[in-house]
């Protein structure tokens, strides 16, 4: 019996070391919606926000990751969903310009909502995280404002046995396993901006818990542990029509080695972009956007995979659809986002 416990654990141990760095899903195009990462952006656009995404990592591999995810979040009060034009711009003024940067002011105090269902698997291992949010958004200064923001709800966790393959196949340790189960999330995030940068702290799975036991022994086979994440990015103005738009990412998730993320986009006006992307020891990334109208943009990312997997791997394909309901200033592309 105890060889056959260690032989499940050393099977499950090596699934969750594949994806350690990433009990959270991983995403690429974070940049283009990072209320994924962090609960104070709740709010932050003058319209409901939406948007729709689906990643398949490392495709090729069998029982590689493949997330998608819904996310939605709106602002409250009407100081600040009917502000005045140097806030928001009216007409689908582009957003990017230089004109809306040197008239830019401070967004009128006020409340962010929103709610996030991601849902992703990675060989058996199932989760399903659902959690609503909410954000308070002040003007620090003329032209800068910081939103606090927190996260709660409910993560499911599924092991599916009929993927493991074992010596026996009626194991008694796979039929004692917990393999269902839900758990408590909850999150926090601080994000500081302007017109053109920004700088988020955030951290998410704070309420570590035990994954999967045995119910007869207590064998821990995998904890969640916290992850944090400190974000930035800036606006660089080439031209009146041309920006080029510099982030970075960096995640705190230990064990794993610390790993960042850095992004370079060039977008025209508020009508397409492109970009890359690193991140470290895992990939290169290429992305392109298209903002058709006042309602819909589309962004897709394709990762090259950099780290050993590459063998295997036939690279990351990402894509988002972005809805934006009752915008009221009929803008074509995210002020704040980007």
């Amino acid at each position: 019996m105890l060889k056959k416990i260690l032989l499940l654990t050393a099977l499950l141990s090596g699934i969750m070391l594949c994806t350690y760095a990433q009990q959270k899903p991983q995403y690429t195009q974070y940049i283009f919606n990072n209320f994924l990462l962090n609960p104070a952006v709740a709010g932050i656009e003058n319209y409901t926000d939406v948007k729709l995404g689906h990643r398949s990592q490392w495709t090729g591999l069998e029982g590689a990751p493949v997330t998608a995810y819904l996310t939605i979040n709106a602002p409250l009060g009407t100081n600040f969903t009917q502000g005045d034009a140097t806030s928001f711009p009216s007409g689908g003024e582009n957003p990017y310009s230089r004109l809306y940067t040197q008239d830019y002011r401070a967004a009128e105090p006020h409340h962010g909502i929103g709610f996030m269902l991601v849902t992703d698997k990675a060989g058996p291992i199932e989760q399903t995280n659902m959690a609503a949010t909410y954000a308070y958004h002040i003007g620090l200064a003329p032209r800068i404002n910081l939103a606090v923001g927190v996260s709660a709800g409910l993560n499911h966790l599924y092991l599916n046995t009929s993927l493991i393959t074992l010596e026996y196949q009626y194991d008694f340790s796979l039929q004692n396993i917990n393999n269902n189960q839900w758990k408590p999330d909850a999150g926090v995030g601080v994000w500081l901006y302007s017109s053109d940068y920004y700088v988020g702290v955030s951290a998410q799975q704070i309420i570590p818990q035990n994954q999967f036991f045995t119910t007869g022994n207590k064998l821990n086979l995998n904890k969640s542990v916290p992850h944090y994440f400190a974000t930035a990015g800036y606006k660089l103005y080439l031209s009146d029509d041309v920006t080029l738009l510099p982030s970075a990412l960096l995640k705190f998730i230990e064990p794993a080695p610390t790993s960042f993320d850095i992004n370079m986009k060039l977008s025209f006006r508020d009508k397409f972009w492109f970009g890359g992307s690193y991140r470290r020891d895992d990939s290169f990334g290429v992305l392109a956007g298209f903002n058709l109208n006042s309602l819909i943009n589309v962004s897709y990312s394709y990762d090259v995979t950099t780290s050993a997997l590459n063998t295997v791997s036939n690279g990351s394909h990402e894509i988002v659809l972005g809805i934006m309901l009752n915008n009221r200033y009929k803008l074509s592309s995210p002020q704040h986002g980007w």
